[in-house]
């Protein structure tokens, strides 16, 4: 039976207040990493859930990608992955042709629009 290796324990310095330990809840080390004020992450959430609402309305329909250096292509829009790196589509006909499916990054893309029934 092999022997456990032992794992270091890592101890983070006395708190302000002597018997906790981590930062202050009113330090601005602490503040930066919760990411301000709850007001301000109450407003993110809700521009999020706005933003992946668009997404979902846009799933399947004729969408116009506007591009960078003033290209403009259209297609299908299928999906965009969780971090917002690109966007999937299907049916991208560009001044160049059409591709069956494409993948175009979210850097790239400047603006798209679809029309709502």
């Amino acid at each position: 039976m092999p022997v456990p290796v032992p794992v270091g324990v890592l101890r983070l310095p006395r708190g302000p207040d002597g018997c906790s330990r981590g930062f202050s809840p009113a330090s601005p080390r602490f503040q930066a990493l919760l990411g301000g004020d709850a007001a301000a992450q109450g407003v993110r959430a809700a521009l999020r859930q706005r933003y992946l609402r668009g997404l979902a309305a846009a799933r399947g329909r004729p969408t116009r990608f506007c591009l960078r250096a003033g290209v403009r292509v259209d297609a299908v829009f299928g999906a965009a992955d969780v971090e917002a790196v690109a966007f999937q589509v299907d049916a991208l006909r560009t001044p160049l042709g059409v591709q069956a499916a494409a993948l175009l990054r979210c850097t790239d893309v400047l603006a798209y629009s679809f029309l709502l029934d």
